[in-house]
Parts: C-alpha cells; sequence; structure tokens
C-alpha cells in the first residue's frame, strides 16, 4: 500500500469551541474513546494509508497536543527523515517586526517544499473516521480535477459548522453554503481534501503575497471558480466534532458494540500514545453495565453507560450514569453523576450531585476541585 502523498492536518478550527474541553489544548487533542485523541484517528488513517510525511498545523495551545504525538514513534514516523512535522506558528523578524503575529503560512510553505511527493492530502481534525485514502486518491487522479473534497450526506444534522455542497450531474462543485437553514442538498463536507503539492505550494504564495495569514479547507473549496473542484462521496460512519453536545453524543455511541467494532474491529488498527497501566481493579459491592473501561482504574461504586479514561476512581456509594470520565479524576464517595463532563485531574467531593441534559452535559474543566 503506498500512495504518492503527504500529509496535512489542521489541529485548530477557528469555528469550534469545546468551551473548557478546547480552552487548554488544541480540538485536535481533546480526549476521546477512553484512551485516544482526536488527532489518533486521522494521523492513523494516514499511516494505515501509506503516508510517511505528515504535518500538524497547530495555531494555539499545542504543548499538549506536542506532549501527545511527540515525534510520532506510536505512528511509525519516528524515522531518520522525521515522518512527523509539528508546524506552530511561524515566527521570524518580518513578522515580528509587523507587529509580532504570527504566521502560519511560512512554515507551511517551507514544509510543502522539503518533500517532493505528487500530492497533499489536507484534513481538519474534527471527523472521526477509520479508513485509507487510497480510494479517494485514486478517484481524484482519474477525474482530472485540481481539487478533490470528501463529503457524506449528513447535511445539517449535527449542527454547525456545516459546509454544504451542491455539484453538477459530473460531481464538480458549483455553489457552497455555510450552515444553511434550509439545505438544498444533504452533501456535507468532511474537511478533507486532496490536491497537486505543486499547485498547493502556488495557492499559498498567492495568500502570502496578499498578506493572508489564515489556511483552511473552506479556503480550498472557495476556489471552485477558478480551479475544477470534485466532490467525493465517503459512505462509512462518520463521527463529527462539532460543539459539547455532539462530542457527547459521538462518544456515547461507542458504548454500542455495532459501532464500536466497525470503529475499531477492522483491520485498519487506530494508534496512540502508548501508557503502561495496571489491569483496572473491581472492588467489592461494585456495579458496572454498558460501560468502557480503561485500564488502571478502582472501581468501588456504580457505573453505568459511561466512558472512563485511564486511572479513574469511583469510590463507594457513587453513582455515575452516562458521564465521560477523563484520566486521574478521583469520584469520592456519595457521588451522583449523570450527563457530565469530567477532565483530567478532577477532583468530586463526597456527597457532591451533578446532573446535566444528554442534549447540555455539565462540563467541569480541567484540574477542578468541585
Amino acid at each position: 500500500m503506498f500512495i504518492n502523498a503527504m500529509g496535512l492536518i489542521l489541529a485548530d478550527h477557528r469555528k469550534i469551541n469545546l468551551g473548557d474541553l478546547s480552552r487548554p489544548r488544541a480540538l485536535a487533542a481533546i480526549p476521546f474513546g477512553g484512551r485516544y485523541r482526536i488527532i489518533d484517528f486521522m494521523l492513523s488513517n494516514m499511516v494505515n494509508s501509506g503516508i510517511s510525511q505528515i504535518g500538524v498545523i497547530a495555531l494555539s495551545k499545542y504543548k499538549s497536543l506536542m506532549d501527545h504525538v511527540g515525534t510520532g514513534s506510536s505512528w511509525d514516523l519516528d524515522r531518520k527523515q522525521p515522518g512527523l512535522n509539528l508546524l506552530p506558528p511561524y515566527i521570524n523578524t518580518a513578522n515580528v517586526d509587523r507587529g509580532g503575529e504570527a504566521d502560519d503560512l511560512n512554515g507551511l510553505l517551507d514544509f510543502f517544499r522539503a518533500y517532493p511527493h505528487k500530492y497533499v492530502i489536507v484534513a481538519d481534525s474534527n471527523v472521526i473516521f477509520n479508513a485509507t485514502f487510497d480510494e479517494f486518491v485514486s478517484k481524484h487522479e482519474e477525474s482530472g480535477a485540481d481539487i478533490s473534497v470528501m463529503y457524506n450526506r449528513d447535511s445539517t444534522r449535527y449542527g454547525s459548522p456545516s459546509m454544504i455542497l451542491n455539484l453538477d450531474r459530473r460531481g464538480y462543485l458549483r455553489d457552497m453554503m455555510m450552515d444553511p437553514p434550509k439545505p438544498s442538498a444533504t452533501r456535507c463536507s468532511l474537511g478533507i481534501a486532496v490536491l497537486d503539492r505543486e499547485l498547493l505550494i502556488d495557492l499559498v504564495s498567492e495568500s502570502i503575497a496578499r498578506g493572508d495569514r489564515d489556511f483552511s479547507i473552506d479556503g480550498l473549496m472557495k476556489l471552485y471558480k477558478q480551479y475544477r473542484v470534485r466532490g467525493i462521496e465517503y459512505k462509512g460512519k462518520v463521527l463529527r466534532i462539532n460543539s459539547i453536545p455532539t462530542y457527547f453524543a459521538s462518544t456515547m455511541q461507542l458504548l454500542d458494540d455495532a459501532f464500536r467494532n466497525e470503529l475499531f474491529g477492522s483491520d485498519l488498527p487506530v494508534y496512540t500514545k502508548v501508557k503502561d497501566e495496571a489491569p483496572t481493579l473491581y472492588g467489592e459491592g461494585n456495579t458496572v453495565s454498558n460501560s468502557v473501561i480503561s485500564d488502571g482504574c478502582l472501581i468501588t461504586g456504580e457505573v453505568t453507560d459511561s466512558m472512563l479514561f485511564r486511572g479513574v476512581t469511583i469510590s463507594k456509594h457513587a453513582i455515575v450514569r452516562s458521564c465521560i470520565i477523563m484520566q486521574d479524576v478521583f469520584v469520592s464517595e456519595g457521588v451522583e453523576l449523570e450527563n457530565v463532563i469530567l477532565d483530567k485531574n478532577c477532583v468530586i467531593r463526597p456527597g457532591i450531585k451533578l446532573v446535566g441534559q444528554q442534549d447540555y452535559p455539565v462540563v467541569i474543566g480541567k484540574g477542578a476541585i468541585v
């Protein structure tokens, strides 16, 4: 399996805000699925496609992301010639002199020019699925399009941002609308595009000459009047992380055996940073049902319909229902939690009761003591 392409993942999304979850970290670095980060899925898709040169744009709050991906060794990208390139804001004397604003486009240009691959696959980090890009690139080559974008039929059901695509009979983009109140089509961009590397270098160089500092998939699609932009449908299961409610709903979908097996049970592994933990200890009197429990937990209370990350402690007489509890959280005795998201290192004191709604879960930020 080999694709003559390099990859680029956009770790931030200017139109997506997950409140307390994204405040200390980039969108791509938000924990998901018990032991993963959101970026793990797109990184794994690219690696499973045979892509060995991948760049990650991180405009802000990238410490957590850098700690997680490191040198890329967990994705077999730790090589003699680095396979994983973190691209933080590019700062030099020129942009410092004009006001100190960081510029990501110059750093992008250096990355694209450093390698000889024919194509670049550019992807946002808010979609989660498990596939390779072989067919996507093959269809792009056969069509002769300048740019190809991936979409599915989600329409606007995941909320904002939803980029709805109107295609002609040959599959070429003729119009696009952001969050239309009455969408004229169900085709919704997945935020993934492929195009010729030389064309992308020209587009980025032109943007720099115009004084632009932004780079996005939407910006590439808006070129449909100048270039042939073609849509290619993806028919597999996709999770979109657009908001706190969609993050919560996507996590709850992983409790379904059939969906979880489709995402993780294929021949395509989802790689992540390896951490050695002891198995979970289930103490006397515990009750656990329909939940995903990661390694290193201690459970002596009740857990139902929940996702627990590594190192979580659920004390005696505590009740946890429909919750997402991230790494190293301590839930004290007599606590009752329902429809709650607890970020890493939180402590919930004895007797506290927190109850949210499925569409509006209670979110407690990283390191909070409640």
